[in-house]
């Protein structure tokens, strides 16, 4: 595991189209094995956003008070922030397409047994199990897509068709999940399963087989256990600290544990013979500087997406599909620039056209300020959901690309569990802050100081990457 980030080995790559000027050209085999990665995305998005409308339904049938119903989407996203590390290692040291393959089955059978769950603590672990199957098939399917096309136009085009699909699958999740939900809420876990068999049928069908190993693979069982340990506890302590208090015992006892438990899997990780992370990876600066950036970016998101939610459906009665179709424009946003965002970054560049995305959310959120009791439509929600569209459309391909470029082809599903393992942890401890910072006061009042927390959030993720730059990396 010593082999460098500029040795680049292409064994197990995809068709790999050649690189080259102008517009990329790319082979049926590429566009495949991009359609696979992309589905896999799509039914991540689709599956959380889906859950989301349709927590109201399940609490009803079931009787489960607000604290045990939020576990619904809790569990999943505990379990998928948690496991995103070692699922992007597990691709990298077993195999890509046998990871995505095996995982995805899981997923479709976990699906089905919640669909047919007659216990809301079943639905409940069936939540958390898929949440740990996605946490072994989103990093692999970034892998193949990052080792079937080379950096540059290639991969800088497919990602922007990627988070194409990554945007539609959650925002058509929240539409189709309020009309599936009001018919019957199982509907929604019945959903994914004819979805992930597709993706699992066509990656055995087109995807080739992993290459054999020269060496045979052993798992660093001590960093394993310590690294999920500590991400479980990490990501449970941020997701609940706005409701337990940033001082009390359980959230002061979380931090340190987790940081003890991780402080042990770096030692354990300098140590052992072959580890399950390479810690030289963190000299990648531009790696680094793109995961602060999307853990802050997808921080303000987060706590973007909820104060909207609250200001429309518990202050002003909305329902989540009329919510919904407030944040369509910004989904439309991503779906009209993906296609062409490659074309983008290959002409300005990754870093401005990633520096425009992230301006952007800067006047998105100062909008929000100007929320009255009425909702303004026109002046205020739509812009603010455009221009959060278009900074998301923009900045997370170009964060994608520059967290995975210089990244040996090797270590390339650890360099995609990284950027997804950030993007998770920053949404729960984003959500986290936006919550503790709305204090008491009138209904709407309150909302404010979340909003410029949101603020806070977009001018840190610039000046993440203006401090890289200054840097010379």
């Amino acid at each position: 595991m010593s082999t460098t980030s500029d040795e680049r080995p292409r064994g197990d790559a995809v068709a790999a189209p050649a690189a080259g000027e102008g517009s990329p050209r790319w082979p049926a085999r590429s566009w495949v094995a991009l359609l696979i990665c992309s589905g896999v995305i799509l039914l991540d998005g689709l599956d959380i956003s889906m859950i989301t409308v349709a927590i109201p339904e399940i609490r009803q049938e079931f009787g489960m008070g607000a604290a045990a119903a939020q576990w619904l989407a809790g569990a999943y996203i505990l379990a998928f922030g948690s496991f995103l590390l070692l699922g992007g290692r597990f691709a990298d040291l077993f195999g890509r397409r046998r990871t995505l393959v095996t995982a995805m089955a899981v997923f479709a059978l976990v699906s089905l047994f919640g669909a047919l769950a007659a216990d809301p603590v079943l639905l409940i672990v069936s939540r958390f199990v898929k949440g740990m199957a996605a946490a072994f098939t989103a990093p692999a399917a970034m892998s193949v897509l990052t080792t079937t096309f080379p950096e540059g136009p290639h991969r800088n085009r497919a990602f922007g068709i990627f988070n194409v699909f990554e945007a539609s699958g959650y925002s058509s999740g929240l539409l189709v999940g309020g009309l599936l939900a009001a018919l019957d809420w199982r509907a929604t876990f019945v959903l994914p399963i004819p979805i992930a068999v597709l993706i699992l049928v066509a990656a055995l069908r087109f995807l080739p087989p992993d290459p054999p190993r020269t060496e045979r693979s052993r798992l660093d069982l001590g960093g394993a256990v310590t690294l999920v340990a500590g991400m479980l506890l990490l990501v449970s302590t941020v997701s609940s600290a706005a409701e337990a208090g940033w001082t009390s015992p359980w959230t002061l006892g979380g931090f340190a544990l987790s940081g003890l438990l991780l402080a042990a899997f770096v030692v354990i990780e300098r140590t052992v013979k072959e580890p399950l992370i390479r810690l030289g990876i963190f000299r990648n600066r531009g790696l680094v500087a793109a995961n602060v950036s999307a853990a802050l970016l997808y921080g303000g998101a987060m706590g973007f997406q909820f104060l909207l939610a609250l200001y429309l459906q518990n202050l002003n009665g909305w329902q989540p599909w009329q919510t919904a179709l407030v944040l369509l424009p910004a989904g439309l946003m991503v779906v009209v620039i993906g296609p062409v965002l490659g074309a983008l970054m290959n002409r300005f560049g990754v870093t401005r056209v990633l520096m425009v995305g992230l301006v952007a959310f800067i006047p998105s959120y100062l909008l929000m300020l100007r929320i009255g009791p009425e909702p303004d439509l026109w002046t205020v929600l739509l812009p603010s959901s455009v221009l959060w569209g278009l900074g998301f459309a923009l900045s997370i391909s170009a964060l994608m690309v520059a967290g995975t470029s210089g990244v040996a082809d090797h270590e390339q599903g650890l360099a995609a569990g990284l950027l997804n393992s950030s993007l998770q942890v920053g949404g729960a401890g984003g959500l986290a802050v936006v919550t503790a910072a709305i204090v008491p006061g009138t209904q709407l009042a309150m909302l404010y100081p979340g909003v410029v927390v949101a603020l806070v959030f977009a001018v840190l993720t610039i000046a993440a990457q203006a401090l890289r730059r200054t840097r010379g990396s």
